[in-house]
């Protein structure tokens, strides 16, 4: 039920902001897709500014996790164990 209603008030927020900016709902085209590539990087802000504050390795983190969410790529596989005695 939390999704749901974490759903709601994002799209209620993004209403408000849609009416601040004098901007029809459903959006342009063009505006949607900007919006939803802003929710995209946003998800990731946060994430990153840990990670940069914790001095960890931040380009990693940007080709291992954020590339794939915010373009759609498929993630790297992930190496499986080499079994010695089958190879």
């Amino acid at each position: 039920m939390k999704p749901y209603l974490l759903s709601m008030g994002a799209g209620v927020l993004v209403g408000v902001v849609y009416s601040l900016l004098n901007v029809r709902s459903p959006a342009p085209p063009a505006i949607a897709l900007l919006g939803l590539m802003g929710i995209l990087l946003g998800e990731q802000a946060l994430p990153l500014a840990k990670r940069l504050f914790a001095g960890r390795d931040v380009v990693a983190f940007l080709q291992t996790e954020c590339a794939p969410r915010v373009l759609g790529a498929p993630s790297a596989p992930k190496a499986e164990p080499v079994d010695k005695d089958h190879a």
